[in-house]
């Protein structure tokens, strides 16, 4: 007699499920979540976020931050294809986990939509999250294959930060073991890549080396509560020794060489 459970086959009488019942309660969770924060209004623009243009950022379980990005098509495309399993290159690379990000924050610009500088503006935010990104993170790099173009400083709009991950199910989903798998995975997929395709960018190596870092640090964490010692300190690993400068390109280097 077969399984009654939800993943069973369909009785001969039944209708197919629909395709948002399909995912796991997590996924479902999840994107619930992120809908409700999409459908925030920004109030200094009048419109949903999920409309709006700007800058975006994604941290983990620790509040660590791991991933910066802009978007000229509005955030709801852009977030869609990151976290929804849709099509974008940090997904294709294998560089972003979706499963990793626990928050997200959004810095809407709806304002520069029709500003003929927006390019030259949007880059300067970006690079000022980034920055930002880097100083917080304890490890002083993040998961961007493509460092923001390098630009001045500038003060960054109102941000808004949500939480994507269902509260029942938070304690789960960020249990070290689940992430140490999770990351070494993630870590596989984006060297395969590396090796299937040979010719990639210096920046995807790079975020191979930040990847085994973060897997590195964690274990070491997890090691060290299994025998009752301190977690290391984020100096037992340096970072910017292995990677080299994280706040501009290497080929931005040698062109201004």
């Amino acid at each position: 007699m077969g399984s009654r459970g939800i993943a069973s086959y369909n009785e001969p009488d039944k209708r197919p499920p629909t395709k948002k019942s399909m995912p796991t309660r997590f996924v479902q969770g999840f994107r619930e979540l992120l809908t409700e924060a999409l459908d925030t209004v920004d109030p200094a623009s009048g419109k949903k976020l999920n409309k709006c243009i700007g800058v975006y950022a994604f941290y983990d379980y620790d509040g660590e931050p791991i991933y910066v990005g802009q978007t000229w098509e509005d955030f709801g495309t852009r977030i869609g294809r990151h976290l929804r399993g849709q099509r974008s290159d940090t997904l294709a690379y294998r560089i972003l986990d979706p499963f990793e990000v626990a928050d997200v924050e959004l810095y809407p610009v709806e304002d520069l939509r029709t500003d003929p500088d927006k390019k030259p503006k949007l880059d300067a935010i970006e690079y000022s999250v980034y920055v930002n990104a880097i100083k917080n993170s304890k490890y002083q790099a993040i998961l961007n294959e493509k460092i923001p173009p390098v630009s001045t400083p500038v003060a960054l709009p109102a941000s808004y930060r949500f939480g994507l991950i269902p509260p029942d199910m938070r304690e789960d989903r960020e249990h070290p073991d689940v992430r140490i798998a999770r990351r070494a995975e993630t870590l596989a997929r984006v060297a395969a890549v590396a090796h299937e395709r040979g010719e990639v960018s210096a920046g995807l190596r790079r975020v191979i080396v930040i990847q085994a870092v973060r897997l590195a640090d964690l274990a070491a964490a997890r090691l060290a509560y299994a025998e009752g010692r301190v977690r290391p300190t984020p100096d037992a690993i340096d970072v910017p020794a292995l990677v080299g400068n994280v706040m501009a390109e290497f080929s931005d280097e040698n062109e201004s060489d």
